[in-house]
């Protein structure tokens, strides 16, 4: 019998089985079997069926060798409208004659292991980056230990497949996985600006492992040209015996944090004589640009005055203009030469210890005037990882916190694409 539309029962089912069999990108001779809807359990469930006797065998590829036995297997699919969806099949294995072997036959819709299929753990790693994963997992009803299975499975797997063979400069810098604890140290190709290796630790030893990684991926610690850290005696050491031909560039940003940790000192030590000097800090150390009505009548007030602080932020002001200023190293000599003579002259015991320090270290200072070779990118990767760290309050495991950092600033070209890529919209061009 027919119904008013001209089809019958049975030719509509083949109609919806031919649908999502299309929707879910199968091909011959995998096929949708059956389609189970629950809508009270908020669910549907697809029965896909092998419909094939024989199959070439996965381990050697011997053709036409007949089927074993089919084993019962289920997996997570992206929701169907509001819905859990569930794919289900009886994947065979194959008896192979030629190799006297018993393999099961891969499925195309996802890796061997997973109880998800490939676009749903692409979704976990779209979502991944721009949420907490707890949230993620929440959203997507799955625990979140699941999800970081197949978050640290795909990024361990896309970081095995990059090339690190290009890399000349790096940038050293630590990060906290943690509040106020188990500090990393992060390692980052400043002309491509990605994330290459981070590890825990903040000592020597990290040094040697990032040149043992970087070998890994086809990179060499010879041909590394330019590496860009703070002044920790351990990253000096580490650079000096894992990199000995690049040239040390010590960090602009470092040096400026540490005039403005002199210019602390000078003003805390100030205020126990001057007390109008109580909640001054913040616009001591803020761009004048960036001062708020009230800030700009302080440091005004205070630049008339014959106050210590006030020396000392000229002092800082004026290592943080040669920065501004300054493109090369041959410019900047000069320039911090006149600077370190006034620190020395200064009568403010934190600027002289900074000068000193500066003078010690001027070759590696000097060096890190050259364009690029410093951490500014660097400070702002390592944001987009704290606010990722304050979105998930925290990381249990450390190696969470690395799995999300390369997620996030690893620019890592080998993880599966999005699920909505063939969908997204082509921008126009315009002239």
């Amino acid at each position: 019998m027919e119904d008013n539309g001209g089809l019958s029962s049975r030719g509509c089912f083949l109609m919806i089985e031919t649908l999502f069999t299309q929707a879910l990108g199968l091909v011959a001779p995998w096929q949708v079997d059956e389609v189970i809807f629950k809508p009270e359990n908020g669910r549907i469930d697809f029965e896909v069926r092998f419909g094939a006797a024989v199959h070439a065998c996965p381990a050697c590829g011997a053709a036409a060798q007949p089927l074993h036995d089919r084993l019962a297997r289920s997996w997570r699919h992206l929701d169907f409208f509001q819905y859990e969806a569930h794919l289900h099949a009886e994947v065979p294995r194959v008896a192979c004659a030629g190799c006297g072997k018993v393999t099961q036959v891969a499925v195309p819709w996802a890796r061997e292991g997973s109880r998800f299929t490939l676009l749903f753990e692409a979704l976990t790693l779209m979502l991944a980056p721009t949420m907490s994963v707890l949230a993620a997992g929440r959203l997507l009803r799955v625990r979140s230990r699941r999800l970081w299975r197949v978050i640290n499975h795909h990024v361990g797997r896309a970081r095995d497949q990059e090339s690190h063979a290009r890399v000349r400069a790096i940038g050293v810098d630590e990060t906290a996985s943690k509040r106020g604890q188990t500090y990393i140290s992060v390692f980052y190709d400043l002309d491509a600006q990605r994330l290459l290796f981070a590890t825990p630790g903040r000592d020597k030893a990290t040094l040697g492992k990032f040149a043992s990684d970087l070998r890994a991926h086809g990179g060499q610690p010879t041909a590394i040209t330019h590496v860009s850290m703070d002044m920790s005696g351990s990253f000096q050491a580490g650079a000096a015996e894992h990199f000995p031909a690049a040239d040390v560039c010590f960090d602009r940003f470092h040096v400026v944090a540490l005039s403005s940790k002199a210019l602390d000192e000078v003003r805390r030590a100030e205020v126990k004589s001057a007390p109008e000097l109580k909640g001054t800090r913040w616009g001591l150390h803020k761009k004048p640009a960036d001062w708020t009505v009230k800030q700009t009548d302080t440091m005004h007030w205070l630049q008339r005055s014959n106050l210590k602080t006030a020396r000392a932020w000229r002092i800082k002001q004026a290592l943080r203009s040669i920065y501004a200023t300054a493109t090369t190293p041959d410019e900047a000599n000069p320039l911090l030469k006149r600077w370190l003579s006034w620190a020395s002259r200064c009568r403010l015991e934190p600027f002289k210890r900074l000068g000193r320090t500066i003078s010690k270290h001027l070759p590696g200072v000097l060096n890190g005037f050259h364009p690029g070779k410093h951490n500014g990118r660097v400070e702002a990767m390592n944001r987009a990882l704290q606010e990722a760290r304050a979105r998930a309050r925290g990381y249990r495991r450390v190696e969470n916190f690395i799995a999300m950092a390369y997620l996030i600033a690893g620019k890592l070209t080998h993880l599966p694409a999005s699920p909505f890529a063939p969908f997204l919209p082509v921008p126009h061009e315009t002239t």
